[in-house]
């Protein structure tokens, strides 16, 4: 690993699958790849645009394809070029409860936030190599080597095998990211049935899950596209080995997979919030239920003493049982009307 003008260097070169070279210099790429039975990999993190257009001169990169690895907010995508394929993809990762809070400075606020991180990965892929480059260092390549060398028989069968495991490490985080939203709004679906009554943050939950999923979604449904189009690219590239469709079309099952839970996850947590405006309007009419029976109750001695307050004779005037009557009377009504709201369920 190096440190230059176009940042953190990573390489590797394999032979018949297995690991011969690592650590070789950037300006020794465009010589290796001429080796037959030669596979490379090189990784840059951080480059600056200078160092992508040196690269890109030395290895005979389309310019296109070196700007869209050097902009910000390409979409996913897989482009061929005259000499080489062009990627772009998204790695996911979702924080955890006390990375997200750590992230704000308004705890407040922290519960709103998203907790989805995306890191794209770009890829120029030439026919015995694969070359890398990273926005960031958020996404770590470790697996993805790791992937590789795991493997060396499946490396026999050239550049395809490179790209097969970026893309499938690739999936493999977004389907980890989704089981964690998975999960997430299965607790979410346990705070909304509490009886106890969590509105507030069922709400908040609901909101910040809904924000997660549409960033998710952008960058899982266009990896069908991606996929794709790398299986019509390998063709193009000589890349074409009948021991790969197997991988490859286990890849694509995999994100259709992935953006169909994403889909019916969306659905859910769309209904979650519809459920929770209907629980609110429930709630809200036993409330109302509740108060109007006991507004009826209070009414009747109000109403009771209210009568026998006039200044004309009535039952039991200037005597003592008239106050005892009127009493029993507004006991009588006020405990039929609670007997009655009760079986009705109001209070």
């Amino acid at each position: 690993m190096t440190n230059d003008a176009t940042g953190r260097i990573t390489s590797c070169r394999w032979e018949n699958g297995k690991v011969v070279d690592e650590g070789f210099a950037l300006e020794e790429v465009s010589d290796l790849l001429q080796r037959e039975g030669s596979l490379i990999w090189v990784d840059l993190c951080e480059p600056d645009h200078a160092g992508l257009r040196a690269l890109a001169t030395e290895l005979d990169l389309d310019p296109h394809a070196v700007e869209d690895a050097a902009s910000a907010g390409e979409r996913p995508k897989a482009t061929r070029h005259a000499k080489h394929t062009f990627l772009t993809v998204y790695a996911t990762r979702l924080l955890s409860g006390e990375e997200a809070s750590s992230l704000s400075d308004d705890p407040t606020a922290s519960g709103r936030e998203s907790r989805l991180r995306t890191s794209r990965i770009s890829a120029f892929v030439l026919p015995r190599g694969i070359i890398t480059v990273r926005g960031s260092s958020d996404v770590d390549m470790g697996p993805v080597l790791e992937r590789w060398n795991d493997d060396p028989e499946l490396l026999q069968l050239g550049v395809g095998a490179l790209v097969h495991g970026l893309l499938d490490t690739v999936v493999d985080g977004h389907f980890e990211a989704i089981q964690q939203l998975d999960d997430a709004i299965e607790e979410l679906e346990d705070l909304l049935f509490d009886e106890r009554g969590h509105m507030h943050t069922v709400q908040v939950r609901t909101y910040r899950l809904r924000k997660e999923l549409v960033e998710l979604r952008r960058v899982v449904l266009p990896m069908r596209d991606v996929v794709n189009a790398v299986l019509r690219h390998r063709g193009e590239l000589d890349q074409r080995h009948t021991a790969l469709d197997g991988f490859y079309d286990d890849l694509y099952d995999h994100v259709l997979r992935a953006a169909e839970w994403t889909e019916s996850l969306r659905d859910m947590v769309t209904t979650i919030f519809e459920t929770n405006l209907s629980l609110q309007d429930a709630r809200l009419n036993t409330v109302m239920k509740k108060l109007t029976g006991w507004a009826a109750i209070i009414a009747v001695p109000t109403a009771v003493t209210g009568w026998f307050g006039q200044n004309v004779p009535y039952p039991g005037f200037g005597r003592a049982w008239g106050v005892l009557f009127s009493a029993a009377v507004i006991a009588g009504v006020a405990v039929t009307l609670y007997g009655v709201f009760r079986r009705k369920g109001w209070i």
